[in-house]
């Protein structure tokens, strides 16, 4: 199953990289170990390498000068993240923060291209990683400009969720706070809903999960 903020990719043109091919590109690249709260990328930094990451997860990110914080996506193992470098010279968009420890194989751009140039079938995967991406923030510009926050709040839950012996867990330790950068509110209001949706039996959260019970009610 793919990790959170994946996506998916089933029966797309793309297929997602196999086990394969994500250990031919870490190959590849300078493994490394950073954790929990390092910061691997910095918005506006300049852009000239990728990262595969092998264990953990991280959060991909923008901030303002304030410090006001909006969570693009979250990762896990076997994806990738700080493509855009690949195909453009322009300073990094997004911050990528370890939300756990993590390994990573970093990928300067002149290795990578070699890697497609060994290997052509990975340039359409790469390029259906693109796509996906895109599908990914039109998909959070909606949720974000035509739903209540509520609706946010659930678009998210349930993205977030894996299938797991008849359940849907997220398995990543999410903070009010954290939900809050996702969806564009307050913590305040992020608590008001996860309690009523604790108390109407519909998730049961812990410390390091929460588990979605049932359907989660069409409004708040």
């Amino acid at each position: 199953m793919p990790p959170p903020g994946l996506g998916r990719q089933d029966e797309s043109l793309f297929p997602e990289l196999t086990r394969d091919e994500i250990d031919y590109l870490s190959s590849k690249g300078i493994q490394k170990r950073f954790p929990k709260n390092s910061i691997l990328i910095s918005e506006g930094d300049e852009s000239d390498s990728m990262f595969v990451l092998l264990t953990g997860k991280v959060k991909i990110y923008a901030s303002d000068d304030y410090g006001k914080e909006v969570v693009i996506n979250i990762q896990g193992p076997g994806e990738l993240f700080g493509e855009i470098a690949m195909i453009g010279e322009t300073p990094r968009s997004a911050s990528v923060m370890a939300i756990e420890p993590v390994e990573v194989a970093f990928l300067p751009r002149a290795k990578f291209e070699a890697c497609l140039i060994d290997r052509p079938e990975l340039a359409v995967k790469f390029l259906g990683l693109l796509v996906e991406r895109v599908r990914g923030l039109t998909d959070m510009t909606k949720n974000l400009a035509l739903n209540d926050v509520y609706g946010r709040i659930a678009y998210t839950l349930n993205k977030l969720a894996e299938e797991e012996d008849d359940e849907r867990i997220i398995r990543i330790r999410l903070t009010h706070q954290d939900i809050a950068s996702m969806v564009g509110s307050s913590r305040e209001m992020v608590s008001r809903i996860m309690k009523d949706l604790t108390t109407g039996g519909y998730i049961d959260s812990h410390e390091k999960h929460i588990t979605l019970k049932k359907k989660l009610p069409d409004a708040w």
